[in-house]
């Protein structure tokens, strides 16, 4: 019975869960956003195009481009390309598979199941087996030791086989190395470096179509 008093107090006080921030927690200096801005070229990882254009794939969020561009706030940093999300609209099970990174995107990828953000009441799950994924999550740079391991990963899934590329490194290899995936198979890619809580959570939520 103790170990219900939590659940009946949350019932006679009337508590209640939103069931995902209508707004990120954190203020955009401490958290990878939209960078805005013009004028600058001398960006270390070319995440600033000939044009001016800001590239969210592309940039580590080193700052150097401060006061040209600057955050915005908004960390919708996602970009899901050609995927229905009809098969993956239920309970959604992500396996994840580090090809070669700091361990940042690790950590906040951890994060969205702790009890602040608590991912499994909105149905997003980890597997320890790529057997039972709906998702395999990258994570980090291409390297040479960890190409089969993704190679047998994927073939482990059953379909529809989505591919989620998460930070700067997964997407466009960061700024010590090249991307691990074909970028024409990747169904959602999760920008920041890393990117937070909230924005893996927005992420897959837009990627199933909630």
């Amino acid at each position: 019975m103790t170990s219900n008093l939590w659940f009946l107090k949350g019932i006679k006080k009337g508590v209640l869960t939103e069931k995902f921030p209508a707004e990120p927690p954190e203020e955009p200096p401490l958290r990878p956003s939209v960078m805005e801005g013009a004028e600058y070229s001398e960006c270390p990882v070319e995440a600033i195009d000939a044009e001016g254009k800001w590239i969210a794939g592309r940039c580590i969020f080193c700052r150097r481009c401060e006061p040209h561009f600057m955050p915005t706030g908004n960390q919708d940093l996602s970009e899901v390309r050609n995927f229905s999300p009809d098969a993956i609209r239920k309970s959604f099970y992500i396996y994840p598979l580090d090809s070669g990174s700091c361990g940042a995107c690790n950590m906040e990828l951890l994060s969205i199941f702790n009890p602040q953000y608590d991912a499994n009441r909105l149905r997003i799950f980890m597997t320890n087996s790529p057997r039972h994924a709906d998702a395999l999550l990258v994570m980090g740079v291409r390297t040479e030791g960890m190409e089969n391991v993704l190679r047998e990963a994927l073939d482990a899934m059953p379909g529809p086989k989505v591919i989620i590329a998460m930070g700067a490194c997964a997407i466009s290899g960061g700024i010590i190395g090249t991307m691990p995936l074909d970028k024409e198979k990747v169904a959602l890619e999760i920008a920041g470096c890393p990117p937070s809580p909230y924005t893996i959570i927005s992420a897959i939520m837009k990627l199933r179509g909630d």
